[in-house]
């Protein structure tokens, strides 16, 4: 996915849809058709709107993953309702089986009239809708002067953290860690040529954390990637590669120093594994948790009251940036003539058994 886009001003903020939704028919938008429709900070600014209508009260549910171990494999999803932006949603996926791969559905539909809009192929817009909450959550906590930034992975994923919380600070630096050293170099590279700020490898996660203002990490690590000791005071860290009770990217220490802030106040004790595990050390307790993302969005609940102060966003993944990026897409794409129209029989027609 690039960044070219028709240049419409059109975020997916407020006003809801103006479609004409009074039958079942639906976009469905494949993958390729999705690249290039908007760029890191619309994604930003729709996902933003999207958190402060979770503040003032929308509804989100964590998600739900089952597992099955012959084939291994899981089954996830999770849902949203975004009433302002005039959508709800969600995700659904199966990654690994027999196929040992992943397919994203992401069903959108009208908050007023619960008509369907789209179906989309959700897997290329993931790195984009997940880079642009942790931007907000950067956006929201993070101190206005900003100027290094840590990354530590250099997957996909962090990708799209990075090219979304680089529209939100003014960064001069970015240092990057991962295990290989072809791979951090090659992301550096990449991300040299589509930034302003200097973005450079460097040989351990300490060396990147050491005197960083945001440090964000976006790993498969079953374990922490850094040591909490480390941070400065001032730090922000957003973490978003673990939604596993039993894996976690930041140490106890890390948890212990930081105000903790999570997409989802539910899915704290559900999956947020590094919060879960100083909290069985007892570093700290329930009440440790500050606020959701949404509610500082939103202004009803503090975020950083200090220049000093270390914060921490735990970025599980919800469905508010999915359905946020997902309504974007579709007025995009109905704005430029694409898709195929799919047809879905309402249930007062369809259960008749006629």
């Amino acid at each position: 996915m690039t960044d070219e886009h028709d240049g419409s001003d059109r975020s997916g903020g407020e006003g809801g849809s103006d479609r004409d939704d009074g039958n079942g028919t639906a976009l469905f938008l494949r993958s390729d058709e999705l690249a290039g429709l908007a760029a890191p900070e619309e994604y930003v600014d729709a996902v933003r709107e999207g958190y402060r209508q979770r503040g003032a009260g929308a509804p989100a549910a964590p998600r739900t993953t089952l597992a099955n171990e012959d084939p291994p494999g899981m089954l996830t999803g999770y849902l949203a309702v975004l009433p302002e932006t005039g959508a709800m949603g969600g995700y659904t996926y199966a990654a690994g089986f027999g196929g040992r791969d992943a397919h994203f559905f992401l069903p959108l539909f009208d908050a007023e009239s619960g008509n369907p809009l789209a179906l989309l192929d959700g897997a290329s817009l993931n790195p984009f809708k997940t880079g642009a909450a942790g931007a907000v959550g950067v956006d929201a906590l993070a101190r206005e002067d900003a100027s290094t930034l840590a990354v530590i992975g250099s997957g996909a994923q962090a990708r799209g953290q990075l090219r979304a919380t680089a529209t939100v600070r003014a960064f001069d630096t970015v240092e990057v860690y991962s295990p290989t050293a072809a791979h951090r170099e090659a992301f550096a590279a990449a991300m040299n040529d589509q930034l302003e700020a200097t973005v450079a490898a460097v040989a351990s996660s300490a060396a990147a954390v050491e005197g960083a203002d945001v440090v964000v990490t976006a790993t498969s690590s079953d374990e922490p990637v850094f040591d909490g000791d480390l941070l400065e005071p001032g730090t922000h860290v957003t973490a978003m590669g673990q939604y596993d009770r039993e894996k976690r990217e930041l140490d106890a220490t890390t948890i212990e120093r930081a105000t903790y802030v999570p997409d989802l106040r539910e899915r704290v004790a559900q999956d947020a594994g590094s919060f879960i595990h100083a909290l069985e050390a007892g570093v700290v307790g329930e009440g440790h948790v500050r606020a959701e993302l949404g509610e500082i969005v939103a202004g009803t609940a503090p975020g950083r009251e200090s220049a000093a102060e270390i914060t921490v966003f735990d970025s599980g993944g919800t469905a508010i940036e999915t359905v946020a990026a997902a309504h974007l897409l579709y007025e995009r794409a109905r704005e430029q003539g694409l898709g195929e129209e799919i047809e879905f029989a309402p249930a007062s027609e369809a259960l008749t058994g006629e």
